[in-house]
Formats: C-alpha cells, structure tokens, sequence
C-alpha cells in the first residue's frame, strides 16, 4: 500500500471516475482502491435492481422509486441522474462525512454526475476513462453477454456522446491495458494529492535546508 504523511496531514479530496459502460470503471477502480490505505469508494443509491453476486451496502443501496425522489426532493444527493432508465445519486451526508474524517473518496459515475459533482465541489479531481477504440468497446460489451442487441447499440452511441465530454475531464487514460491503466490513475491520485494548495506542512517537522 502507497503511504504518505501528507495526504494524511492534507485536505482529503473527491475523485470521480467516469467512462463508457464497458470501458472496466469497476474493475479499475478496485484495483485503484487497494493500492492505497486511504482511499475509500462511495456507495451510490440506485433505482435499479440488483445484479447476480451484487450486494446491498456494499456495490449500492438498492431503493425504490419513489424514496429516490423523496431524497432528491430534500436534496440529499449532491449528484444524481437517470441512466438507461434507472436513478442514481451520490449522498452528500455520505461522502462529506469519509473526507471528514480524513479518507479521500473515489465515485465511479457517469459523465453527467460528474459534471455536477464538479460544480459543487470544485476541487474534486474527474478522471475519463477511454477504450483504445469503440471497436473494442463494442467487443468488450459483447463479450460480457449481459446485453440484447438494442441495448448494446444504445451504450455504443452514449458512449460517444461521452467520449464527447471528455474535453471537460481534467485527466484522460485509455484502458488498453489494466495494469497500465491503474498505474496511470494511481499516478494521477498520488499527484493531486501532493498539490500545493491540498497540503497543511507538519507543525513538527523542520522544512528548512
């Protein structure tokens, strides 16, 4: 695990990663979690039912409808949006209350949200993931068998409306190859952890030279 006492003695921050459906957010961002012992991912409310083998609390809290629109309604998320006919939304209770104590949070969701989030929380570091070409997207979610035919055409053409935002992105990796691709994010995390207007100089330590 990557240590450093100046993340520690810094402002924690909010990194949202984003990309197409199939590009490997996930998978990615596990990897990304467990290289480092202060990073925690946000857990997101969602409409949707869940998926085999997914578990409540812990890939998302699973809620109807109507108490979705309730919270929005008291606007406790502070992102939320519909993808592919579904609710998803980022708690703000529950994201203020990890960087208060310290932790940096990582959010795995689309490019709307994040825009959103970035807005209200300008510090927040967005990291696009890219596939090295929509051709191997298209293999990729194919590949998965998760999808009818309908539905993967739908994901290809949102994802180059989102390929589209990038633009907006401070960071942008392409996923050719995982083990590549966590080291760039993970570089990336580790830089804007150590910029100048995050970090608060130990009291302790003599900084002269």
């Amino acid at each position: 695990l990557w240590r450093c006492d100046i993340i520690r003695s810094g402002k924690p921050f909010v990194i949202v990663v984003s990309g197409p459906s199939g590009v490997g957010k996930s998978t990615l961002a596990g990897r990304v979690l467990a290289s480092f012992d202060n990073l925690e991912k946000s857990v997101s409310f969602t409409t949707r039912s869940p998926r085999s083998g997914e578990v409540e609390g812990e890939n998302y809290f699973f809620i109807k409808r109507e108490d979705f629109k309730k919270r929005m309604e008291k606007g406790e998320f502070i992102e939320y949006a519909e993808v592919y006919g579904n609710l998803y939304g980022t708690s703000i209770n529950y994201v203020e209350k990890r960087l208060s104590e310290g932790r940096n949070v990582v959010l795995e969701i689309d490019v709307q949200g994040g825009l959103t989030l970035k807005e209200k929380r300008p510090d927040a570091v967005l990291i696009m993931v890219l596939p090295p070409s929509l051709e191997q997207l298209e293999n990729r979610l194919r590949g998965r068998k998760t999808d009818d035919e309908g539905t993967i055409v739908k994901r290809l053409d949102n994802a180059k409306r989102e390929i589209e935002c990038s633009d907006s992105y401070d960071y942008i990796v392409v996923n050719g190859e995982i083990d590549r691709c966590v080291e760039d994010i993970c570089t990336i995390i580790k830089s804007e952890a150590m910029r100048r207007e995050r970090i608060n100089l130990r009291k302790d330590v003599d900084y002269k030279w």
